[in-house]
């Protein structure tokens, strides 16, 4: 699609969503940007339209206001000419997002705790201007030019539309236990989708996968109590990511702040690269002059092996490490590894 509006020369398609699509575009003044256009869509009447469009032109007013280093700058917003949509032209985060890395499988450590740290003084600003994003996920945490992590796409959803936004766009997941419970939002369901979107981050879509929709049972509440980790993820970022996915608001995280603390003592080392693909999970890293590996292999529910080796960068061979010793059950398969990951 080629047109000008606005003053902006829209071009090609790079993006989906619920409410619209994303296309690249240049502006006169910001150069290239990315321009959400938010359409009536088809079937829907005149005055569910006009609805829909009084929530997202109210919540659009707060928009410019979130101006932060890590949070997508809106340069401007309007309405179409004949007000059948709307469109939003922001800042083109030349990195992408954050949704590609987790198709892709597990993010390292490291790479988790700088877009979470990078997303928190993002979200932090929001909640300071009395703002509530309500739409935290790995395809709203965009990157720019510099690497730096950006929180996106805040303010265009909101209580009112929340239920039938999350639905359509695959997005239920990480509404939080209070919003299934009462249908309200607040800061901390915010630090609840942060949570689920970190988790999410560390491992992987294949991984995620798995197992049954939290959606299916985050109403029945628990829900952090079944997370299934990959075994190299530290204790510490557990008991962070479970406190943030607390039931109970007043047990969860009372703001950014407490998160930023919790995240700033949390261990990156031994960072290792994770590849899940079902139904074998593989480890690497380097450690001096030799490369570690490990290998998990779930041959069935009840039969699992593993084990770990190293191998030289250059000539030499391979040394034994640890492992199973055969096949075992999945419990002393995890048991197993996370002893040895601890080491």
């Amino acid at each position: 699609m080629n047109n000008h509006v606005a003053n902006l020369n829209i071009g090609r398609h790079i993006g989906n969503g619920h409410f619209g699509d994303v296309h690249a575009a240049v502006d006169q003044v910001h150069g290239n940007v990315a321009v959400k256009i938010i359409s009536q869509k088809s079937g829907q009447s005149d005055a569910d339209w006009n609805a829909d469009k009084a929530e997202f032109l109210r919540e659009a007013q707060h928009l410019a206001a979130g101006e932060h280093p890590n949070v997508v700058p809106v340069y401007h917003l309007g309405e179409s000419p004949d007000g059948r949509s709307i469109r939003y032209c922001m800042k083109l985060c030349a990195g992408g997002s954050l949704q590609q890395q987790y198709e892709a499988g597990p993010m390292k450590l490291s790479d988790v705790r700088k877009a979470g740290t990078e997303a928190l003084l993002g979200l932090g600003n929001l909640h300071a201007q009395g703002m509530i994003h309500r739409d935290i996920k790995p395809g709203n945490i965009l990157i720019d030019e510099h690497g730096v992590a950006r929180l996106g796409d805040f303010g265009l959803v909101t209580d009112q539309l929340l239920h039938g936004y999350a639905i359509g766009a695959g997005y239920s997941d990480h509404l939080a236990f209070e919003y299934w419970e009462l249908g309200v939002t607040s800061t901390k369901s915010d630090i609840w989708a942060l949570g689920m979107t970190l988790y999410r981050l560390l491992h992987g879509h294949t991984w995620y996968t798995q197992t049954d929709p939290p959606r299916m049972s985050i109403a029945d509440g628990g829900f952090r109590d079944q997370l299934k980790w990959l075994p190299h993820i530290p204790q510490r970022w557990r008991r962070t990511i479970r406190t943030m996915l607390h039931d109970d608001t007043e047990s969860r995280y009372q703001n950014v702040g407490q998160v930023q603390s919790a995240f700033s003592n949390l261990p990156i080392e031994p960072d290792w690269s994770c590849e899940v693909d079902d139904p074998q999970v593989r480890w690497h890293r380097q450690y001096g002059n030799r490369i570690i590996r490990v290998e998990w292999n779930q041959i069935s529910q009840r039969r699992h092996d593993w084990r770990a080796w190293s191998e030289p960068v250059g000539a030499g061979r391979p040394r034994n490490l640890d492992g199973s010793n055969g096949q075992v059950g999945l419990r002393d398969a995890i048991r197993g590894l996370e002893e040895f990951f601890r080491r």
